[in-house]
């Protein structure tokens, strides 16, 4: 087993974040909208680093107790390996009524991940995607009933 370290994101890690972004979304984030992340009391990125190289990451954004998860990505060499799914149990480590999230609808692996975390399909946002254009599947995961 693979030695993974889930930490808060820094600056130091941005440019790992970034690599990501480029290699696994058609609409990345730019470094600026990333680095901005770093300083909002909302944002809680975290990142999974290997020998300090990061692997993966995962963006939350937490609004009254309220969390939606912007982001959750992991280099395709390292997948399969629960690296995502250590991201977000140390998301869900923060204090929230819930947490949301959308899922490309095609992403079964994904989906299946989410589901293994507690998060339920609770709706579909059409044509949410682009490149190509696929529906959202919305997930979510209460903590209070």
């Amino acid at each position: 087993m693979i030695d993974i370290l889930i930490e808060n994101m820094k600056l130091q890690h941005l440019d790992g974040v970034v690599n990501i972004e480029n290699i696994c979304f058609a609409h990345p984030w730019s470094k600026a909208d990333l680095e901005r992340q770093l300083n909002l009391d909302t944002s809680h990125f975290a990142v999974a680093t290997l020998d300090g190289y990061v692997v993966g990451y995962m963006g939350l954004q937490i609004f009254s107790g309220e969390g939606y998860v912007t982001n959750v990505a992991v280099l395709p060499d390292f997948r399969r390996m629960g690296i995502a799914k250590k991201l977000i149990e140390h998301q869900m480590q923060n204090e929230m009524s819930f947490i949301t999230l959308e899922v490309r609808e095609s992403n079964l692996p994904a989906i299946k991940l989410y589901e293994s975390c507690g998060f339920e399909n609770v709706g579909i946002r059409p044509k949410f995607y682009s490149n190509p254009t696929e529906n959202a599947i919305i997930m979510t995961k209460y903590f209070t009933e």
